[in-house]
């Protein structure tokens, strides 16, 4: 027996929770000297997580993510 799985070109990626800007603006919570402990426990998300994302976007202003992010775009779309 064989399945076939319908595919919807929005199930490519899972969306985040956070925008690239809330990400930014809790990794700067935490340059100020909040605990990454508290942090998690006030927006409801990992260590893992913060992690990751000081991993991705550590030392990044808004404006670099957004073109991080449109640069990404593009190359997905070529």
């Amino acid at each position: 027996m064989k399945f076939v799985l319908a595919h919807r070109e929005d199930q490519d990626m899972k969306r985040s929770r956070f925008s690239e800007e809330q990400i930014i603006g809790i990794l700067k919570e935490h340059e100020a000297g909040v605990s990454v402990a508290d942090l998690c426990r006030k927006h409801g998300v990992s260590d893992a997580s913060i992690y990751n994302w000081k991993a991705r976007f550590g030392g990044m202003d808004v404006s670099e993510a957004r073109r991080l992010k449109a640069r990404w775009r593009t190359r997905t779309r070529g």
